[in-house]
C-alpha cells in the first residue's frame, strides 16, 4: 500500500490542532477538578466562535433594528451556562452541547423582549386556523389563493403577512406546542431527541409519538415547503442559500418557510395529519 505524505502546511496544520486539543483538555481538568477560574475565562474565550457562529445565523432571519452585537451578549450568557454545566466525561462534544444552549439563549431573551407586534401574532394564529380549517374541507393542503380567499385577503396581502411573520419565527421549531391530547402538556421539536437516561418511560414513549406525528406532517408537506424545512433545519444553510439553491427571492423563501412552520404548527395542536 502506497504511504500518504503530507505536505509541510498539512504537517503543521496538524499539528497545531493536537496541541489545540491538549491544551482544552488541560483547560477542562483545571476547571471541572481545580474550579481554576482562570481556566474558565480561557474556556470561554477558546468556544466563543461558537457564539458569533449562532448569532450570525440566528440575526440572518431577524429584522434589521435587531443588532447582531446584541445576540452575541444573549449568546454568551448561553456559553457560559454551558461551560458551566457540562461534564467532559460524556462521550458528547462540547461544541454540540454548547450550540445548544446559546442558540436557547438568544431565543430566550429576543422572547422576553417580545420585539414583534401584536397584531403580527395575531395574523399568524388566524393563517393557522384558516390552514387548519381548509385542510379540514379539502383533505389536502390549501393553495395559497384559497388561504388569502378563507381569510378575505388578496395573494400579495397574504405574502405580505408571511413576510412579516417570518421575521418573528425565531427559530419557529423550537416553540412550545401543545400535545393534542387531554394532558395538556408542551413539548418541543428539541424534546423529540431520544434520551437514554430520561427516568420515565411512559414520557419517553409520548415524545417518541409526537416525534413520528411530526415526521408525518412534514412528510405531507407541498414539495417547495418539504425542501425549504430539509435545507434549514437539517442542512443548516440560510433562507439566502437556499433561495440560491432553488432559483427564487429570499423573501419567498422566507413565505415557503413560515407557511411550512405555521402548517405543522396548526397539525400538531389540532392533532390530524393529512
Amino acid at each position: 500500500m502506497r504511504a500518504v505524505t503530507l505536505g509541510p502546511d498539512r504537517r503543521e496544520k496538524t499539528l497545531e490542532t493536537n496541541v489545540k486539543a491538549i491544551e482544552l483538555r488541560e483547560l477542562w481538568r483545571r476547571y471541572k477538578s481545580e474550579n481554576d477560574p482562570r481556566a474558565r475565562e480561557r474556556l470561554v474565550v477558546a468556544y466563543s466562535p461558537l457564539v458569533k457562529y449562532v448569532a450570525g445565523r440566528t440575526a440572518a432571519g431577524l429584522p434589521p433594528h435587531v443588532e447582531e452585537a446584541d445576540l452575541v451578549s444573549y449568546g454568551l450568557v448561553g456559553l457560559i451556562s454551558a461551560i458551566e454545566r457540562f461534564d467532559p466525561s460524556r462521550e458528547i462534544k462540547f461544541e454540540t452541547y454548547a450550540i445548544t444552549r446559546i442558540k436557547g439563549s438568544i431565543i430566550d431573551e429576543l422572547r422576553s423582549i417580545d420585539w414583534v407586534p401584536r397584531s403580527v401574532r395575531a395574523r399568524a394564529r388566524e393563517i393557522e386556523r384558516a390552514n387548519t380549517k381548509l385542510e379540514h374541507r379539502l383533505q389536502r393542503t390549501p393553495t395559497d389563493e384559497e388561504m388569502a380567499a378563507e381569510m378575505s385577503l388578496t395573494v400579495p396581502e397574504f405574502h405580505e403577512s408571511l413576510l412579516a411573520i417570518s421575521h418573528s419565527s425565531v427559530a419557529a421549531l423550537d416553540e412550545l406546542w401543545s400535545v393534542s391530547d387531554s394532558s395538556g402538556d408542551q413539548v418541543s421539536l428539541m424534546d423529540t431527541i431520544e434520551d437514554h437516561n430520561a427516568p420515565d418511560p411512559s414520557r419517553a414513549l409520548d415524545v417518541g409519538d409526537l416525534k413520528d406525528r411530526i415526521a408525518d406532517s412534514i412528510a405531507s408537506l407541498p414539495e417547495r415547503e418539504k425542501l425549504v424545512i430539509a435545507l434549514y433545519y437539517y442542512e443548516n444553510l440560510t433562507l439566502r442559500e437556499i433561495g440560491e439553491v432553488l432559483g427564487v427571492t429570499e423573501s419567498r423563501i422566507s413565505q415557503l418557510h413560515t407557511k411550512a412552520v405555521l402548517r405543522l404548527r396548526g397539525r400538531v395542536q389540532d392533532g390530524s395529519f393529512i
